[in-house]
């Protein structure tokens, strides 16, 4: 079965994660700029960033919101797709206090 995944390049060819990722399951949804929300599952996140399990295709460099159950929605940008997953980076870097109660 192949897989179907696309990465955003990275042109200093470094690693693209600043932060270490925390593993989480978390019921969220994900809503692109502009367009309606679908149901993800949030599988890891930093202060950086989140990976999530959505069934809603988003093309690298999309612009989304993480809405969060009880928390403020967060901006992000789609770093790669693959298998029904997504990387994205956050616009803003969430708090170490924020990053606390959502759990990871």
């Amino acid at each position: 079965m192949p897989i179907d995944a696309r990465i955003a390049k990275d042109p200093a060819g470094s690693e693209r994660r600043g932060q270490p990722r925390a593993a989480v399951e978390i019921e969220a949804h994900v809503r692109e700029m502009g367009m309606t929300g679908t149901e993800a599952r949030v599988l890891n996140i930093s202060n950086d960033g989140f990976m999530a399990e959505t069934s809603t295709e988003h093309e690298v460099g999309a612009r989304v919101w993480l809405i969060l159950p009880g928390r403020e929605r967060a901006s992000a940008i789609v770093r790669w797709t693959a298998a029904g997953k997504l990387g994205a980076q956050f616009a803003e870097p969430l708090s170490d206090e924020a990053l606390a109660q959502i759990g990871g």
